[in-house]
């Protein structure tokens, strides 16, 4: 099978770099199609565990300096590269949620993946339209922590809620006078919940999540807002630390 660059009507994708790819081996190794290394890379260790992941589920692997022109984007320490089938995950009903209005930044997107994991947030909602989540700029930039999460899409916030209505959603905005410093999070032990973040310029919809428990970050006057990967990191944080004390 020849592999070209990556576009959304593909059904497949790559992990760009070892620790990707790693990543997507020990998470997801029954989608795997192939793995390339390049012929310059010498890290013994990390191929090592490589072979030891490919030939424990019979996956095909290369040498080959080629693909690495046609898929690496011209980054020069792509050195491996994995290929898988693109896939679907639902959302675990019944752990905490991290839901994404319109995320527009693949870089951020990764980011926030990232986060989550890091904060044990393992189920992302997204709502369209927003970016492809296999695109390899945001599979590189969750540095494979993609491959350890569920994530869906949903046309709409009320396709969300129907389907999860098990959950309390905090939406996170600058109209509102609820502080999180300040706040106390609901029901934090009978039932589940959803952190909400909206577009990276525009932010959550008013009308649609006003009364959906709005909360700010307080931050100085001298600035208009947070970048919305550090609001989200420091949202989780004090979530997961008044859980932590119920």
């Amino acid at each position: 099978m020849e592999f070209s660059k990556y576009k959304k009507i593909n059904d497949y994708s790559y992990s760009l770099g070892a620790f990707p790819t790693l990543e997507l081996l020990k998470n997801k190794n029954e989608y795997v199609l192939k793995v390339y290394i390049h012929s310059s890379f010498k890290n013994k260790e990390v191929i090592n565990e490589i072979y030891h992941l490919v030939n424990k589920e019979k996956i095909e692997i290369t040498s080959s300096n080629k693909i690495f022109n046609i898929l690496s984007n011209d980054k020069e320490n792509v050195y491996i590269i994995g290929i898988f089938k693109k896939y679907e995950t639902n959302l675990d009903i019944n752990e905490e949620h991290v839901l994404l209005d319109n995320p527009s930044n693949m870089g951020n997107l990764g980011t926030m993946i990232r986060s989550s994991l890091g904060f044990d947030f393992k189920n992302i909602a997204i709502i369209l339209p927003g970016v492809d989540i296999f695109d390899p700029k945001v599979i590189r930039s969750s540095m494979g922590s993609i491959f350890s999460v569920n994530i869906e899409y949903f046309s709409s916030l009320e396709e969300y809620k129907k389907k999860y209505n098990n959950h309390d959603i905090y939406s996170f905005m600058l109209q509102t006078e609820n502080y999180l410093d300040e706040y106390k999070f609901n029901n934090l032990t009978n039932r589940y919940s959803t952190l909400a973040f909206g577009n990276e310029a525009t932010g959550l919809n008013y009308d649609l999540y006003k009364d959906l428990n709005p909360i700010k970050i307080y931050i100085s006057p001298k600035i208009d807002s947070l970048n919305i990967t550090n609001a989200m990191t420091i949202a989780l944080y004090e979530f997961n630390k008044q859980k932590r004390k119920k």
